[in-house]
């Protein structure tokens, strides 16, 4: 997909989203350079305070309605989904920096690894006035509550252990989250899913449902390998009636996405999907989001990308 370039620089400052403990904490001290290699740009550079996620989406959509001229999240996929919350479906445009545990979104997207070099090529785009589309998936609860994504949507047994971990007082640190593994495993089952693909019902029974409108989640696990964020289209790949051994050993496959191949893994690829379960709790780019069920759109060129 080509660039658009704008015929006059952006007309507001730059707002950068950081989120000092992503990663935890390795690129803390890289922050300084980041906004200095920003404001090489030209553009004035604005560091939006936020103590706690909520914060952090409320300071962006502020920074959107002040007249932003772009928007910049630095950290990993869940500063980025704050980020989008603010700039999706606008024409502000949006750079994430990766500096994360998991930066899905940016690199799928095409930005480099590297924190300092996305940086620059971030301020290569806004110093040209230049942005390319990409699609963004959207998503509405029962309740009309919505919700933007850019990764993948996990609505099975990844899902539900972020929501055991997320409850857990101990231990602390990504020990709680290998122990909810642990116990989700112990109870595995196949939980009763209806999909409805662009009106198409599909009734059937999985431990592991995926919507991506990227390949990747949870730091480099290629879940839906074939997705493509410029295509229009949402993938969807589901598990079904998996037990606890063949789970352990499918799992690992998905970092090179070679479990689309397995025998009880199904993939489909649709424009709207609808996921229904009971007693399942989505998680979008890796932070807690809407109850099922949930009507996920692809939405063509929702963001506009500084690269």
């Amino acid at each position: 997909m080509l660039p658009v370039t704008a015929d006059d620089h952006l007309p507001g400052p730059v707002a950068v989203l950081a989120n000092p403990t992503a990663g935890r904490g390795r690129h803390r001290a890289l922050l300084p350079r980041l906004l200095d290699e920003l404001a090489a740009a030209g553009r004035p550079v604005r560091l939006l305070p936020a103590a706690s996620p909520a914060e952090a989406e409320a300071a962006c959509r502020a920074a959107v309605a002040d007249g932003a001229g772009a928007l910049v999240a630095v950290g990993g996929d869940g500063t980025v989904h704050r980020a989008l919350q603010s700039v999706a479906g606008t024409d502000v445009p949006f750079g994430p920096i990766p500096a994360g545990t998991g930066n899905d979104f940016a690199l799928d997207t095409g930005f480099p690894g590297d924190p300092l070099a996305a940086a620059a090529v971030i301020a290569e785009a806004v110093r040209d006035g230049r942005s390319q589309p990409v699609d963004l998936a959207r998503m509405v609860g029962a309740d009309g509550a919505e919700r933007w994504y850019g990764a993948v949507l996990a609505a099975g047994f990844d899902a539900i252990v972020n929501e055991r971990a997320n409850r857990m007082r101990w231990p602390r640190g990504p020990r709680r989250y290998d122990l909810a593994i642990l116990v989700e495993l112990a109870r595995l089952r196949p939980r009763r899913y209806t999909l409805r693909l662009d009106g198409v019902p599909h009734d059937l029974d999985a431990v592991l449902v995926a919507v991506g409108n990227c390949p990747t989640y949870g730091g480099g696990m290629r879940i839906c390998p074939d997705a493509d964020p410029t295509d229009g289209l949402l993938d969807v790949v589901v598990a079904g009636r998996v037990n606890r051994r063949t789970l352990v050993r499918v799992k690992p496959r998905i970092y090179q996405g070679t479990h689309v191949s397995h025998p009880l893994v199904r993939s489909f690829r649709a424009r709207t999907v609808e996921v229904a379960a009971e007693g399942i709790t989505s998680y979008a780019d890796g932070e807690r989001s809407l109850r099922l069920p949930v009507t996920i759109s692809a939405v063509p060129g929702a963001v506009r990308l500084l690269r």
